[in-house]
């Protein structure tokens, strides 16, 4: 193990991978839920959505623990769940069988791109300024899915948001959970995130903010997902909307994989990793489609685990493994409470902010698209919406101001691509 994951290497061992491991399990869990129940929308039934949600990220995860040796979690991705099921099946009209082909069409076009150096050529065109602005975007997204998941913060018909019940028992447990885990995480006290999550747990359970009824152990029924599993369906393989919208799909999934993959391989120090990543990170997608689900992506709460302590592949696999476990234990997951995952979240979030000072205020064609980045990401619930936005003033920025031959000629492309995103987003 030591030989393989060289963990010494990377300063890390075992009892921390395990640990971050772990760490990382209860932060992404609530994807078997949540996922499961946007893949409902469109039409795939639940328990088949959950099992398919839990085979895919044990998979994905595994793979890229073994294929990449970082702690990057490869899970279906949230905004990517709502455009397979409102964008592609709702409005487009096709059925989820057919989303199901689309996903694995633009698995197969990701693959392309991340195994030639396709990739190498789109990573090398895209500017610091922007890379770090995804990153701290993300951060910025983190912090408010964690306030929002724990009613700190509520949506308001006048302010777009505002502040949530404060005297609700989830609130006033989140507050405590979030002192404790900074405390914890100043003091450097060894498995922080962990305890932090146990503490805040133990609170919520005892104060009312989590429900611990009912709780027993069941396996979801398979026979459903038999009825998913490889079901993709090419009957609209002679429609242009069909490989349009699988074109745009794939795009969206390099983009927003390159953006977060860079986020992690910059909070672990290891750029180099980002390449194989990638690489894992499209195959996944591949599996996806065939196992009945959504894309995956390479998931922000990974930052969970990295600032857990987290530095190989073998985080990853404990996830990953934990994920297929969890078959046996759906009900005892739904009894962690959001006050505990939502400190976490926060604390992230912050910590992925720092990374603001490599950006350049002085030149205000690198500095304005990179800070429209920033803020679109969390104002739109999308880190692909907002990197768009960021990637297509940013040619036009330099272009207005005769800095035009600054600009790698693949961005152009970039920015022409999201353009068409949009407009196929919209128009059709």
């Amino acid at each position: 193990m030591e030989r393989f994951f060289k963990l010494k290497q990377h300063g890390t061992t075992i009892g921390k991978e395990f640990s971050a491991g772990f760490i990382s399990y209860i932060t992404v869990v609530y994807i078997i839920i949540v996922n499961a129940t946007i893949l409902a929308v469109a039409g795939i039934p639940m328990e088949a959505g959950i099992i398919a949600t839990i085979l895919t990220s044990f998979i994905g995860c595994v793979m890229i623990g073994l294929w990449s040796n970082t702690p990057i979690l490869l899970i279906p991705g949230m905004g990517l769940n709502a455009m397979f099921t409102y964008t592609i099946v709702q409005s487009g009209g096709f059925t989820w069988q057919e989303g199901l082909a689309m996903v694995f069409v633009a698995g197969v076009i990701f693959v392309v791109i991340a195994f030639t150096p396709l990739a190498k050529v789109i990573t090398s065109s895209i500017p610091a300024s922007l890379k770090e602005a995804i990153t701290i975007g993300i951060g910025i997204l983190l912090i408010l899915i964690g306030f929002d998941n724990a009613g700190i913060i509520t949506s308001s018909e006048h302010t777009l948001l505002a502040i949530g019940d404060l005297s609700s028992p989830t609130v006033i447990i989140t507050f405590i959970g979030l002192i404790i885990t900074v405390l914890l995480f100043i003091k450097n006290v060894p498995g922080n995130l962990l305890l932090s999550i146990l503490i805040t747990s133990v609170l919520a359970i005892l104060f009312g903010g989590s429900n611990v009824e009912g709780i027993s152990l069941s396996t979801p029924d398979f026979s459903e997902y038999f009825g998913v599993f490889g079901q993709l369906s090419w009957a609209q393989a002679g429609n242009i909307i069909f490989w349009l919208t699988s074109i745009s799909l794939a795009m969206v999934l390099v983009f927003e994989n390159i953006g977060l993959i860079h986020g992690h391989t910059n909070m672990l120090k290891r750029p180099e990793s980002s390449k194989k990543s990638l690489q894992a990170t499209a195959v996944s997608v591949l599996s996806s489609g065939v196992f009945g689900t959504s894309p995956t992506v390479a998931s922000v709460e990974s930052a969970a685990g990295i600032t857990a302590g987290g530095r190989t592949g073998l985080t990853s696999i404990v996830t990953g493994v934990m994920f297929l476990v969890s078959i046996l234990f759906i009900p005892v997951i739904k009894m962690v409470p959001a006050s505990a995952v939502s400190p976490i979240l926060i604390l992230i979030g912050v910590l992925m902010l720092q990374n603001i000072v490599n950006i350049s205020m002085e030149d205000f064609t690198e500095s304005f698209p990179a800070l429209l980045i920033i803020v679109l990401i969390p104002l739109t619930y999308s880190i692909a919406d907002g990197m768009a936005i960021g990637f297509i003033m940013y040619p036009v920025m330099k272009l207005l101001m005769g800095k035009g031959k600054e600009i790698h000629p693949a961005l152009y492309m970039i920015a022409i691509l999201f353009i068409s995103n949009f407009v196929i987003q919209y128009v059709y």
